[in-house]
Parts: structure tokens; C-alpha cells; sequence
């Protein structure tokens, strides 16, 4: 009885769960921020736990995580979204979250899964369904570069892994 391996059909679908996931996440933080503490709610809270700049940080955060969630969501930028939260992400562990050790609701723990979520983002790419997916099939038509194309298409590549 011959094996059937799902692994190739299905790996280039994992990335796009997780970047829709974790997208979600991040444009809910991103709004709470903008509208429902309001940017200076939200630069009060940072200057509380000694975040400097907080007006300009509060900005900065709540800017990446709304647009780099709604980036993820959709798929477009996904490296370049991943990398900016991850940055956030990392601050957020080291400055404010690391003091109260690993767990939850004041630890690292929470912020420490969004942190790796977005680094595997960056190193894999967006996954099947994505709008970079997409755009890197168009360029790869318009430019008859048949590799590219065949990149773009094969099952078992995770869409967005290319240079």
C-alpha cells in the first residue's frame, strides 16, 4: 500500500493560518490603542511603565500593530510586517514584560509566542493564500520567467520563500 504524503500538498497552507491568527491579534491591539484608549491613553499607560518617548512610541506601536495586523491579514508585506512587530514585540519582552517573569497575565509569555510567531513569518514567507503570492505570480507571468513561475506555483514551496 503506497504512502500518500500530505506534508508537500499542505505545508505552504501553514504559514498563511498562522499569519491570519496572528494578524487578527495585532489589529485588535492596534485599535484598542487608536480607539479605544486613544493615543494619548496609550502614551500615558507607556510613559507609565517607563517606555520612553511614549506620545511618539504610542504612535509607533499602535501604527505597526493595526497596519502591520491588517498586513498580515492580507498578505501583502508580510516579511516587512513581521519584521516591524516582531521589533515591537521585542521591546515589549525586554522593557516591559521581562520584570514579571514568564507567565501571564504581567510575564513574557504572551508577548514571547507573538515574538516567535512574526520571526517565523519573517524566515518562511506568507503562505499559500497572499496577496505577495499573488503579485509574485503576476511578475513572474509578465516576465515569462518560467522558474519563477514554477516557484510560484509548486505545492511543496512555501509561497514567499523566494529572494
Amino acid at each position: 500500500m503506497s504512502e500518500i504524503d500530505l506534508t508537500s500538498a499542505w505545508q505552504g497552507w501553514g504559514p498563511t493560518v498562522l499569519r491570519l491568527a496572528v494578524g487578527a491579534v495585532f489589529v485588535a491591539h492596534g485599535w484598542q490603542k487608536f480607539f479605544d484608549f486613544g493615543i494619548e491613553g496609550t502614551a500615558g499607560a507607556f510613559e507609565g511603565m517607563g517606555i520612553p518617548f511614549a506620545s511618539a512610541s504610542a504612535l509607533v506601536v499602535a501604527t505597526v500593530e493595526l497596519g502591520g495586523g491588517l498586513a498580515l491579514i492580507t498578505g501583502l508585506l508580510t516579511r516587512l510586517a513581521a519584521l516591524g512587530l516582531s521589533a515591537v514585540m521585542l521591546v515589549a519582552l525586554l522593557q516591559v514584560h521581562l520584570p514579571a517573569g514568564f507567565f501571564l497575565p504581567d510575564g513574557i509569555e504572551f508577548v514571547f509566542v507573538l515574538l516567535g510567531a512574526n520571526l517565523s513569518l519573517l524566515v518562511t514567507g506568507p503562505g499559500r493564500l497572499a496577496l505577495d503570492s499573488r503579485i509574485r505570480e503576476l511578475v513572474a507571468d509578465a516576465s515569462g520567467d518560467e522558474s519563477r513561475k514554477a516557484e510560484a506555483e509548486a505545492p511543496g514551496t512555501p509561497v514567499g520563500s523566494g529572494p
